[in-house]
């Protein structure tokens, strides 16, 4: 097996048959729709007898801590074919994303999860619960009336990212940077159709729906302020003389349960149909820390400092090359978080001490857990004082990743 570099003159047709085996691509118009991942991210393949059987792809963004951006690798797709499953390609092709990611200045790395402990083998610590919310919009009582919307397509790809990105955002929250990316996502939506408001745009909805009456999938959703979010859920609402029912992932801000008439009595008059109503939690994403010096100097956090010695381990390495220039995060450290934070490599004795993964410390960094709820779920130890210490500091927002990839 061989890993390398994605070359798009001998392997692009290799490339689409993995996704259409993996069910990702299964009809020819979502090939526009992958040429455009391939063409705006690092992509990487592993080779079996002379043909690619595995692709990785990533693409540059920001991740945000309270108010400070990092930069992020978003790794956006993990495929292999059928007959190179089982063999380990995809966690060491992984690993060597990561790794030239890192190399290449990502400070943190980030990734959807089709299932738990995958990941975690390469250092990934799970992020926080999203909440997917179903409901009849015809329910929605919000007290504004919606404006008339634009009508938004694919044609509109540049415009759509550019709101995206000037979208309220919120503690954990991300954005990838290419605009094609956007596009790509705008393609793989069955049927998909936006309604938005402002030239240029300056909030809107992209769905996807499924038969007259639902359910309809909103897969993107952007805004700046109250009133533009306020304006957004009523022109959901106005959908709801034809849709039965609306799915969509909870904004970080709000709860849709409070938008409701009568929440509980929908959702038992629901009960077992294709438009149930209901409120559904995953934790369908993960991080790591690809440079702890780097991410603890940009991380303020108000209210006094904490202080303590970390050894850390990351399992990462052992997926990588001996030549591999970055080889992940282990080793001991001094560290200290409060409004100046930082990581010096070294230890002193004097401190309290905590051992660690980097997937508990990068759920610790970002707010995912408390200290002590991690001491519980995950590999990482300390007194009890020092985790106290850390409880009492570390209150942050949940985090929300705020964009699919």
């Amino acid at each position: 097996m061989k890993l390398r570099p994605f070359n798009p003159q001998t392997d692009t047709a290799a490339v689409r048959r993995i996704w259409k085996e993996c069910g990702w691509a299964t009809e020819e118009k979502y090939q526009e729709a992958m040429d455009d991942f391939l063409a705006e991210t690092r992509s990487l393949v592993g080779e079996v007898n002379g043909e690619a059987e595995c692709l990785v792809t990533s693409a540059r963004g920001s991740i945000r801590h309270l108010k400070q951006d990092l930069r992020l690798a978003a790794v956006t797709g993990v495929t292999t074919s059928y007959v190179a499953r089982k063999q380990g390609l995809a966690q060491r092709l992984t690993a060597r994303l990561v790794a030239e990611d890192a190399a290449d200045g990502a400070e943190v790395s980030a990734l959807g999860i089709f299932e738990q402990g995958f990941y975690n083998k390469l250092g990934y610590g799970t992020g926080s619960y999203e909440n997917i919310v179903c409901f009849d919009p015809a329910e929605l009582a919000v007290p504004v009336t919606a404006g008339i919307p634009r009508r938004l397509s694919c044609e509109d790809w540049e415009e759509i990212h550019q709101a995206r990105l000037s979208r309220q955002r919120g503690h954990g929250s991300c954005n990838i940077d290419s605009a094609v990316i956007t596009r790509g996502e705008m393609r793989f939506t069955k049927g998909g159709f936006g309604l938005g408001y402002g030239t240029p745009l300056t909030h809107f909805i992209w769905c996807e729906p499924k038969g007259g009456a639902g359910p309809y999938s909103i897969d993107i959703i952007a805004w700046r302020n109250r009133e533009q979010l306020l304006e957004l859920m009523a022109l959901i609402r106005n959908l709801g003389d034809q849709v039965s029912s609306v799915r969509m992932l909870e904004p970080a801000c709000i709860h849709i349960q409070n938008m409701l008439r009568q929440p509980f009595r929908h959702q038992r008059l629901t009960e077992n149909s294709k438009h149930q109503s209901s409120i559904r939690a995953y934790a369908k994403w993960q991080i790591r820390l690809c440079d702890i010096e780097s991410c603890l100097a940009k991380t303020s956090l108000p209210g006094g400092d904490v202080r303590f010695g970390l050894t850390l381990t990351d399992p990462v390495e052992k997926y990588l090359d001996e030549d591999q220039p970055w080889r992940g995060v282990a080793g001991e450290y001094v560290i200290t978080i409060g409004k100046e934070s930082s990581a010096e490599r070294g230890s002193d004795d004097s401190l309290p001490h905590m051992t660690a993964t980097v997937n508990a410390f990068s759920r610790l960094w970002l707010g995912v857990l408390p200290a002590s709820g991690l001491a519980i779920v995950e590999e990482l130890e300390a007194p009890e004082s020092l985790l106290e210490s850390l409880d009492d500091l570390l209150r942050l927002p949940a985090p929300r990743c705020d964009w699919d990839f």
